[in-house]
């Protein structure tokens, strides 16, 4: 799970969060690199808003959950 205490988190900052990428700049590379599913949509967007509720799954890191 990952825990959020706004509305919403975008997708670069929930991979920056997990540890996946270590700076905002590498997730325009990750992404491209990465398949990342979003509700069961691939995502490529780094801005991609996610609210509680939403899952996601990373290639290599697992599903996540968005919580509050």
């Amino acid at each position: 799970d990952v825990p959020i205490q706004t509305d919403y988190i975008t997708l670069g900052q929930l991979l920056k969060q997990m540890d996946v990428i270590q700076s905002g700049g590498m997730a325009k590379w990750f992404l491209q690199e990465y398949t990342v599913i979003v509700n069961g949509e691939e995502e490529k967007r780094r801005g991609r808003k996610l609210y509680v509720g939403d899952q996601i799954s990373i290639d290599g890191y697992g599903e996540f959950t968005v919580t509050n």
